[in-house]
C-alpha cells in the first residue's frame, strides 16, 4: 500500500515537468529554409508559372501550324468593257464573241517551304519570350527571401530577450527572497524590497511588449507561408555559415534569357528575307477556263511551284539587327550595373559581419566582468553593505550586457543569411 502511496505522489510531483516535455515534443518547428520554400510556394505570383506555360504550349500549337498545307477557297465576277476577239471572218463560220460577264470560282491548295525554316524560328521565339516570363517571376519569388530574413530573425531575437528577461526575473526573485528574509529579520528596511518588485513589474512590462511584437512578426509569417504559426511554436536557429561571394542570382539567368530572344529574332530576320517558295494546286469552274477563247463554264485546274521574294525586306534588315545589337548591349550593361551593385553589397556585409564578430567577442568580455561586479554586489546585499537600488544598478548593467550579446549574435546570423541571399547560395 505505501508502494502504491509512494509512486502516486511521485506522478503527482513529476507531472508537470512531464506534461512539459510532451509539449515540446508536441510543438511544430520552423526552420529558415521550410519557410522559404513554403513562402514561395504559397506567393499568389507563383500562379503566374502554370499560366505562361499554358501559353506557351498554345502559341506553339498555333506555330507549328504554319507548316500545314495553306487552303484557300475565291471567287469573283466581273464585267468588263472589251472582250478578246479574233479579229477575222471566215465564209460559212460563225465565230460567237466573249461574253462580257464572266465568273470564276476556284480553291487552291498550298504547302509551303520555305515557312518551314520561319515556323521553327518563330517557336524557338515562343519559348525564350515564355523563358524570360517565368525568369522575372523567380525574380519576384527569390526576393522573398529578404522579407522572410527580416520577420524570421526578427522573432529569434525577440525569444532571445524574452528567455534573458526571465532570467532576470531569476535574479530579481532572488534580491526578494533576500529581501524579505533581511526585513524579518529588521535588517532591511520595506522599501528596498519595493525597489526590487518595481524592478519586476518592469521585466514584466518588456515581455508583454516583446511578446506583443512577436505575435506581429508571427502573424506576418503565417500568412507569407500560409501555414498555421503560434506561440507553441519552436522556431529553430540557423547554422552559421561561411559567406561565398560568388553571385548565383537569378537576375542572371534571366539576363541570358533576354540576349536569347535579340539572338533568335537575329535569325528571324534572315529567315523572313529568304524567297517564299511553295507547292500549288488550284482547281475551280470558270466562263472562260483556261481556254479563254470558250464562252461556256468548264472545270479546270493547275498545279506547279510558286516563287514570291519581297526584296523591299532588304531595306530595313541592316537597322533592325543594328537595334538587335543595341538592345543587347542594354542587356549586358543591365547585368554589369547589377553585378556591381550586388558585389558591392556583398562588401558591406562582410564589414558587418567582421564588424558584429569583433563586438561578440568584446560583449563577452564585458559580462565576465559584470557578472563578476553583480556577483560581488549580491554577497553585498546579504549583508546589507549594499543598497537595494545598487544592486539592480549592477543587475540591470549584466542584463543590458547580456541583452547586448543576444543582440549582436543574432545580426550576426541574419547579416551571414542576408550575405547568402544577396548571393544567392
Amino acid at each position: 500500500m505505501c508502494r502504491y502511496l509512494m509512486l502516486g505522489w511521485m506522478a503527482l510531483i513529476f507531472w508537470p515537468a512531464f506534461t512539459q516535455i510532451g509539449n515540446s515534443i508536441n510543438a511544430p518547428q520552423l526552420n529558415i529554409d521550410t519557410c522559404y520554400a513554403l513562402a514561395q510556394r504559397n506567393y499568389p505570383l507563383v500562379k503566374q508559372q502554370a499560366l505562361i506555360e499554358k501559353s506557351k504550349e498554345y502559341s506553339i500549337e498555333n506555330a507549328s501550324k504554319g507548316t500545314l498545307p495553306q487552303l484557300n477557297l475565291a471567287g469573283q465576277g466581273t464585267y468588263q468593257s472589251e472582250v478578246t476577239g479574233l479579229p477575222l471572218t471566215l465564209p460559212g463560220v460563225n465565230i460567237t464573241p466573249l461574253s462580257k460577264d464572266q465568273y470564276k470560282l476556284y480553291g487552291e491548295v498550298a504547302q509551303p517551304i520555305t515557312d518551314l525554316i520561319t515556323v521553327k524560328h518563330q517557336k524557338e521565339l515562343i519559348q525564350r519570350n515564355a523563358a524570360v516570363e517565368k525568369e522575372k517571376i523567380e525574380v519576384e519569388l527569390f526576393k522573398l527571401k529578404e522579407r522572410i530574413n527580416q520577420l524570421f530573425f526578427g522573432i529569434l531575437l525577440i525569444d532571445a530577450q524574452v528567455l534573458q528577461s526571465q532570467t532576470l526575473k531569476k535574479d530579481l526573485q532572488a534580491g526578494i527572497d533576500k529581501a524579505n528574509a533581511a526585513i524579518a529579520n529588521g535588517t532591511a528596511l520595506k522599501s528596498s524590497l519595493n525597489l526590487l518588485k518595481a524592478e519586476m513589474l518592469k521585466v514584466d512590462q518588456r515581455v508583454i511588449e516583446l511578446q506583443a511584437s512577436k505575435k506581429g512578426y508571427v502573424d506576418m509569417l503565417a500568412l507569407f507561408i500560409n501555414r498555421p504559426v503560434d506561440e507553441n511554436t519552436t522556431f529553430e536557429k540557423p547554422q552559421v555559415v561561411s559567406l561565398d561571394t560568388r553571385i548565383n542570382r537569378p537576375e542572371l539567368r534571366l539576363f541570358a534569357a533576354q540576349r536569347q530572344i535579340y539572338d533568335v529574332q537575329n535569325d528571324l530576320i534572315s529567315a523572313r528575307n529568304l524567297p517564299r517558295v511553295s507547292l500549288f494546286f488550284q482547281g475551280g469552274l470558270g466562263r472562260p477556263a483556261l481556254n479563254f477563247l470558250s464562252n461556256d463554264f468548264e472545270m479546270y485546274y493547275i498545279g506547279g511551284l510558286r516563287l514570291n521574294w519581297n526584296l523591299s525586306s532588304f531595306y530595313t534588315q541592316k537597322n533592325e539587327r543594328k537595334t538587335l545589337a543595341l538592345n543587347q548591349d542594354i542587356v549586358s550593361i543591365q547585368q554589369e550595373a547589377f553585378l556591381f551593385n550586388t558585389n558591392l553589397s556583398l562588401k558591406q556585409q562582410s564589414a558587418e559581419i567582421s564588424k558584429l564578430n569583433q563586438l561578440i567577442s568584446t560583449d563577452q568580455e564585458i559580462i565576465q566582468l559584470r557578472e563578476s561586479i553583480r556577483n560581488t554586489a549580491k554577497n553585498q546585499l546579504d549583508f546589507g553593505t549594499v543598497s537595494s537600488n545598487d544592486y539592480i544598478t549592477y543587475l540591470n548593467a549584466e542584463d543590458q550586457a547580456k541583452q547586448g550579446l543576444l543582440l549582436h549574435q543574432i545580426q550576426l546570423l541574419m547579416a551571414q543569411y542576408n550575405a547568402k541571399t544577396t548571393a544567392g547560395n
